[in-house]
């Protein structure tokens, strides 16, 4: 990919931000920015940005030696220092005249090939190069992040036809492979994709809200999760990123948005904001927003604003018929719903919609370009033309018309097949009567899912000509969804499901509930195990939620002990015990795959994989503690299996207890799969992955790498110090006590937790099973579980999410 070296001018958040995370990337990275006048240190800007990435929260860097990466600097000292930069990104302020005067000296000091791209999100490409020397121009770009750079998915390029095509390819690749990004290719139109429709969203929402006298909640709740849309909604959404950006991107759009475009008539402020933000009000970041807390009585009081008003009352939440119905029936059953939240549903959808299918091809050559931008960008479950794919093209179309909106060309197209359509498995490819006439498809064997060969359904989108194509998706990225789109499942049950991936490899998904754990997802491991050999070579854990696992069941674990079914609960215990060993010793390697939260149960399945690929953003630890109990699906003997065995560790089984303990006991939950290595939840010789696009791929090559001559891991054997270690465990948490760091019960916990990795009534002279670990484990877990103490946690946190201190 030949990017070596990357410069960052602009120290701002969103030009740290940048910077910090191609740091993560493992790309040494400078960080520029203008020398403060009477500066004693000329590069304190960007040495005071670095600080500030170091205390945020979430943090910017994947590890914290990635910091090592970045250098600070500023562009009257350091501008020779980019003469062998690959890569220099312009994140200043939006001021077209101050952009150009960095361009022209930039353009003195960068080598031949280098690239420069703009951050910028208002102002078009063909003004920032216009003036400026040709071959300057023919590497220059835009390259929109979204803020924060490590967390959101999306980057949004615009080039020209004076861009050369091997320098956008080049970004193209990088961000792809080593940002972990999804790119999407924009027109140079005003705010590109994922802001001009988001922005739209957000305006009109908004102004809806105001209009039908909803309150914030109601409109949250309507304009969240039946969406697809994160839970903060619109206003929750607002008060994240800066109420106070609103009137900026409003005169933006303003300055650059044809006349007769829709958003126009929505670039206006409400009084109502205006008042908010001359006041302070202006968001998380300032005295509060739409939401706020309220400390006045002493106590965190959440509060929101009345929109009619402008008063603050305690929040309430809301009780609509309509966000009740779309739990069951979906999309269609919100917006026909008679009560408020139905017709506010409709509202912003009808006219969100309507504008994106209007805006292609002027902002993008293609719906997918749309639905990604909107999916990474803004965190939509569902792209646009996936939301009218719901609603039925058609239905949306003939109630558009009913409401006296015309319906724009592409939705027209759109009307008898939709936007999306799978071909069934004999459907030859020609296209007359699908819209667009002979051959509008082009062959069957391009872009097959996986490679996998016909007959099988293919998943065609429309295009803008109103011919229909396949969806390929990039060379190296393969999505458990297309394969479930095209085939059945090896095995199958309400929790979990056996997939086919091709090359003898199956893919063991999860589908639960925050794919929580459970006896069903337990009996089908067991049942995978007995299947693989006959007709597989390999396996691969991995699904395709926004989180691989959360853990145990606890609602059910909690069910079963309102009802006294303790024998049911220790089934649990035994046979995640059973399972995980009958996976462990499989003949055929496994492979764990995850993303997102992986914890307490989820990050046992992981520890007796034979080898990970995780996604870069995977968030794995051993919780239990924080809802009263341990680890009891052999985390803590996995554990101590491998701080035992760590050649860069102290020696001696003693100071692995100690850290075992340490990272246990506290509920530790790495950050990042590079933190994971850390604390072992990863190996050292475990892969991560950066684009979430490709985990699975990756997981599937890495499973088959280690087919030829696998033998299943030796059983671990433990000599452990039993009671000297529980002792210096013991003294660890009464000086945690002693400063108010742990409650009386943590340390019933603790004193538990220390049981099982001590060795329990053990001395160094004897070795221990993994059988003897696992045999400790349930005992400590099944007592623990019976007290009232943990059933209050277990009982707080089904209710509020968070982890209660008794």
């Amino acid at each position: 990919m030949n990017i070596q070296k990357v410069a960052v001018i602009g120290a701002g958040v969103m030009g740290a931000g940048i910077a910090a995370h191609i740091a993560n990337a493992g790309t040494p990275v400078m960080l520029l920015d203008i020398v403060p006048e009477g500066a004693t240190d000329r590069s304190q800007i960007a040495k005071a940005a670095i600080a500030k990435l170091l205390k945020a929260d979430p943090t910017p860097f994947m590890h914290k030696r990635n910091t090592r990466l970045v250098t600070p600097g500023n562009i009257e000292d350091d501008l020779e220092a980019l003469r062998d930069c690959d890569w220099i990104i312009e994140a200043i302020v939006e001021r077209l005249a101050i952009k150009q005067d960095l361009y022209l000296k930039l353009a003195t000091v960068r080598k031949a090939d280098a690239i420069v791209s703009s951050n910028t999100s208002s102002i078009p490409l063909h003004e920032l190069v216009s003036g400026l020397p040709e071959d300057f121009a023919a590497h220059f770009m835009i390259t929109h992040f979204f803020n924060p750079p490590r967390y959101m998915r999306l980057l949004e390029i615009v080039t020209s036809e004076q861009t050369d095509q091997d320098a956008a390819h080049k970004i193209r690749e990088y961000a792809d492979w080593k940002l972990g990004k999804g790119v999407v290719d924009c027109k140079d139109t005003p705010g590109f994709i994922a802001n001009r429709i988001g922005i739209f969203w957000i305006q009109t929402a908004i102004q809806e809200a105001i209009d039908m006298g909803l309150t914030v909640e109601e409109a949250d709740a309507v304009v969240g999760k039946p969406m697809g849309i994160p839970k903060t909604g619109v206003f929750g959404l607002s008060d994240l990123v800066g109420i106070d950006l609103m009137p900026h991107l409003m005169r933006s759009m303003n300055r650059s948005l044809p006349a007769g475009d829709a958003l126009l008539e929505k670039a206006t402020i409400p009084p109502l904001i205006q008042n908010m933000i001359k006041t302070g009000y202006t968001g998380r970041k300032g005295k509060g927003g739409f939401y706020r807390l309220n400390l006045d009585s002493g106590q965190k009081v959440k509060e929101s604003i009345n929109l009619q008003t402008g008063e603050y009352s305690p929040s309430q939440p809301a009780q609509l018929g309509s966000v009740k119905a779309a739990k069951d029936g979906g999309l269609q059953a919100l917006v026909s719903h008679p009560d408020k939240g139905g017709e506010y549903a409709w509202k912003v959808l009808s006219q969100t919609l309507r504008y994106a299918a209007a805006l292609v091809p002027e902002i993008a050559d293609d719906i997918c370009a749309v639905n990604t931008a909107m999916k990474l960008g803004y965190n939509w479950k569902f792209g646009p033309f996936e939301l009218i794919d719901q609603l039925g093209t058609d239905a949306f179309a003939q109630r558009l018309e009913a409401d006296g909106m015309s319906v724009p060309p592409l939705l027209e197209m759109a009307r008898a097949y939709g936007f999306y359509k799978e071909t069934p498995p004999n459907l030859p490819l020609s296209g007359e009567g699908l819209g667009g006439g002979t051959d509008s498809f082009s062959s069957p064997d391009k872009g097959r899912p996986g490679g996998v060969s016909s007959p099988q359904a293919l998943l065609l989108y429309l295009q803008p000509d109103g011919t229909y194509l396949p969806l390929q998706r990039p060379e190296g990225v393969m999505l458990l969804a297309d394969i479930k789109r095209h085939a059945e499942p090896l095995l199958e049950n309400d929790a979990a499901s056996l997939w086919d991936i091709g090359d003898g490899v199956a893919c063991f998904e999860f589908h639960s509930k925050m794919n929580s754990l459970d006896p069903q997802i337990l009996e089908m491991i067991g049942e995978t195990v007995d299947f693989i050999p006959h007709n597989h070579k390999a396996l691969v854990i991995y699904n395709e939620g926004s989180n691989f696992s959360a853990g145990a069941n606890l609602g059910l674990l909690m069910f079963a002990a309102k009802l006294g079914g303790w024998d049911e609960v220790d089934e649990i215990v035994s046979g995640g015990q059973q399972a995980y060993k009958k996976l462990k010793y499989a003949p055929f390697p496994v492979v764990g795959a995850p993303s997102g939260l992986a914890l307490g149960g989820g990050c046992e399945i992981l520890l007796h994989c034979d080898a990970l690929q995780a996604h870069a953003e995977t968030y794995v630890g051993l919780v239990e503690t924080g809802v009263g109990l341990i680890p009891g699906w052999g985390g803590c003997k996995e554990m101590l299996h491998r701080w035992g065995n760590n050649s860069r560790f102290p020696r001696g089984p003693l100071p692995a207890v100690l850290k075992c303990f340490e990272i246990i006991s506290v509920a530790t939950v790495a950050k990042s799969a590079f933190e994971a290595k850390d604390y072992l939840f990863l190996r050292p010789t475990d892969g991560i992955t950066m684009n979430r696009d490709r985990l699975l791929a990756d997981a599937k090559a890495r499973a088959l790498s280690m087919v030829e001559g696998y033998q299943p891991p030796a059983p671990p054997v433990f000599n452990l110090p039993g009671a000297t270690a529980k002792v210096a465990m013991e003294m660890a948490v009464n000086d945690f006590r002693a400063q108010g760091k742990a409650t009386s019960y943590d340390a019933v916990i603790a004193d538990a937790l220390a049981t099982v990795l001590s060795g329990g009534d053990t001395d160094m002279t004897e070795t221990l099973s993994e059988d003897d670990l696992l045999a400790l484990e349930y005992a400590q877990f099944t007592q623990l579980v019976r007290k009232p103490e943990t059933l209050a946690r277990v009982q707080h946190m089904l209710k509020t999410g968070k982890p209660l201190r008794n």
